[in-house]
């Protein structure tokens, strides 16, 4: 099952994240300094885990060379050995998937491709823009692909053929709305 899908940039900031796994609320207790000091609880919200899994899963892919496997160990955050991380480099971008280990590495690569090649055909040349800009659409696509934590469809036509549905859907909407609102103003008018 798939756990999270990241997409940072080169820096580290997160351009898309989805996780499919809850991070309930998280309490520590700080060690005592002295025997006089306080001890604290540090509370972590499920935003807050998500925020470090994020941070942890850039430290670990963006330190490791082009030339090796695409496939570690997950952190310590997201599941450790019983994890796995599988992530694609395209220019600017980590594409990352953190899976459990029943997933198939090579699976998850090919759909990372997929993901990657649909983005590549709906925004001709996908950049980091076009998911900062259009995060709907993205998200839309990635429910495509990805739905609960299971992968739903790997065939690219098929995705693109439920966007262009999608896209004629929203464009029928707009000019049902500016019809309706055409016939607002001229009974407004005739008042």
């Amino acid at each position: 099952m798939i756990k999270a899908i990241l997409v940072f940039n080169n820096h580290g900031k997160p351009r898309l994240s989805r996780f499919y796994q809850y991070y309930p609320l998280v309490l520590t207790q700080s060690a005592p300094m002295t025997t006089f000091s306080w001890n604290f609880a540090i509370c972590f919200t499920p935003e807050d885990m998500q925020q470090q899994i994020v941070r942890e899963t850039f430290h670990l892919v963006s330190k490791r060379d082009d030339n090796v496997c695409n496939f570690l160990e997950g952190g310590t955050l997201i599941g450790g050995s019983d994890f796995k991380i599988i992530y694609r480099h395209y220019a600017t971008l980590y594409f990352v998937f953190c899976v459990d280990s029943s997933e198939s590495e090579l699976g998850i690569l090919d759909l990372i491709q997929v993901f990657v090649e649909t983005l590549d055909k709906c925004f001709e040349n996908v950049c980091e823009l076009d998911l900062i800009f259009h995060v709907d659409k993205v998200h839309y696509i990635l429910a495509e692909l990805v739905m609960g934590g299971m992968v739903l469809e790997t065939n690219m036509t098929e995705i693109i053929t439920r966007i262009e549905e999608q896209n004629k859907l929203e464009k029928s909407e707009e000019t049902l709305d500016l019809s309706i609102l055409n016939e607002l103003r001229e009974k407004i008018a005739k008042m």
